[in-house]
């Protein structure tokens, strides 16, 4: 029988633990995508069980969204970080950059209030994001979300490219007047509609953001409003021929946001409600309609 030297053995043995010491590198990294969405992860000391969008209650299979829909990336499992005792001290940044480059959106840390660790193992994260100004509807945006320890060197990354649109729900017809979104927003619930779907005694607005081709006058312009609702049988259920009176308003403050809103009560209507609204120039022949229409339960 033939018999290794000694260091003969102790190559062998420094070549099988290189090859263990890759091999445990190549583990902690890990790449995955989601068809679906495009969402695509890469994991460097950090590991994650699983990794989806949602709207904080449900799960959301796609990559367009509505101006002013709020989404959430969520981080369930998260694992590999070192420890202070039972704390774990994650960062997470939040970046969204234009398809011209611009970045639209920076948080350098959406977890820097834990000062004192999670304890949780392994960690469930979210990142929020609200697709609003200056995030705008026709474009196309990539966010980037990247987790690390701050207590060690893991890191784990996800990228999502998406697109945002006008609420298809909305048509409007004008004359001279431009304007850059147009949603509707619940009070209530703090968010966007995007369904057509509201309930009674809902506070409702429909948002309008970028206003332009008023006349002015010393800085004001003297706008008219008038909304309209009826239901699905024609029943005028609201008429309102000028919520804004003869006062001018600053140019800067509609341009900013004009914000009609309505309630309706009860418990019974035909649906669906069509809602109307109405903005003229009383010093000039720009006008804008809007309309859409909801179902109410």
């Amino acid at each position: 029988m033939k018999a290794f030297s000694a260091q003969k053995t102790w190559k062998v043995l420094g070549f099988a633990l290189l090859l263990i010491a890759f091999d445990s590198c190549r583990f902690s990294q890990s790449f995955d995508k989601d068809l679906a969405t495009g969402l695509t992860t890469r994991g460097d000391g950090l590991s994650c069980e699983k990794v989806y969008l949602s709207d904080g209650e449900n799960v959301i299979k796609r990559n367009t969204f509505i101006y002013g829909e709020i989404f959430y990336v969520n981080f369930d499992g998260l694992e590999g970080f070192e420890r202070d005792g039972q704390g774990a001290f994650p960062s997470m940044q939040l970046v969204i950059v234009s398809d011209r480059g611009d970045t639209v959106l920076y948080v350098n840390d959406m977890y820097d209030q834990y000062a004192w660790g999670i304890d949780n193992d392994p960690l469930d994260l979210y990142g929020e994001v609200t697709v609003a100004d200056p995030i705008h509807s026709g474009g196309e945006y990539t966010l980037y979300v990247n987790v690390r320890d701050k207590m060690g060197t893991g890191k784990f990354r996800a990228v999502l490219k998406f697109e945002v649109l006008a609420d298809e729900r909305i048509t409007t017809k004008g004359n001279q007047v431009n304007v850059e979104e147009i949603y509707l927003f619940s009070q209530q619930r703090g968010r966007t509609i995007t369904d057509g779907q509201a309930e009674f005694n809902e506070n409702i607005y429909m948002l309008f953001e970028g206003l332009d081709g008023f006349s002015v006058q010393e800085g004001k312009v003297y706008l008219g409003l008038s909304l309209e609702i009826t239901d699905a049988t024609g029943n005028l259920i609201l008429d309102e021929a000028d919520l804004l009176g003869e006062e001018g308003m600053s140019y800067e403050m509609v341009q900013e946001q004009l914000a009609p809103n309505f309630i309706l009560s009860g418990s019974q209507i035909a649906n669906p409600v069509t809602c109307k609204v109405r903005i003229w120039d009383k010093k000039g022949t720009a006008w804008l309609n809007a309309s859409t229409e909801i179902n109410v339960n």
